[in-house]
């Protein structure tokens, strides 16, 4: 038995649930609203203010998307009443961000500054010169975005300079052997 794909999920005040024939699931909320299509083969049900997700038998295929349907319902849920963001920090002298409009410039050592737009899903703001934060109500757009951001300038192991998550730990390497070295 699926230790997460048991758990109902509580669907908050304010969140409207309706689930179509092909289990196409709508979750409406305060900040927007989502659609997604699930295998037609999972039950899902909405009663009560809770939505659970069941498997029709103990197959391998059935057991494996039991709990990742369960997850990506509750994303939704979640999405639509509270949202996800993800913090980039810039590191690098005179690497920096700044914000124009629906743009975000970024000057990381390059010729030419590196602009990125916001969609109509994703917003980006700009705490900070060195910090950059990716926001929406899809964990799994918000997630590519910022690793898209990301990849402009990833952090490199001699210096630590570029563009990474927030708390992410970069392993360092020892640079080369300078003059005096051993032939």
């Amino acid at each position: 038995m699926s230790r997460i794909g048991i758990k109902p999920i509580a669907v908050p005040a304010g969140v409207d649930v309706t689930i179509a024939d092909g289990n196409v699931v709508t979750v409406k909320g305060p900040k927007g609203t989502l659609t997604k299509s699930y295998n037609k083969d999972m039950i899902i049900k909405f009663e009560g203010g809770e939505i659970t997700v069941e498997r029709p038998s103990d197959n391998k295929q059935h057991k494996s998307l039991h709990g990742l349907t369960r997850t990506l319902i509750n994303n939704q849920v979640i999405g639509v009443t509270e949202g996800y963001s993800k913090q980039l920090e810039i590191v690098g002298v005179g690497y920096r961000a700044q914000k124009k409009g629906k743009d975000v410039h970024l000057n990381l050592g390059f010729s030419h500054p590196v602009v990125v737009s916001e969609t109509d899903s994703i917003k980006l703001d700009v705490p900070q010169p060195n910090q950059i934060v990716v926001s929406g109500i899809d964990k799994q757009e918000v997630g590519q975005f910022a690793s898209e951001i990301r990849e402009k300038r990833p952090p490199e192991p001699y210096k630590g300079k570029g563009i990474r998550y927030t708390g992410e730990y970069v392993i360092h390497k020892e640079g080369k052997a300078g003059k005096g070295a051993k032939k």
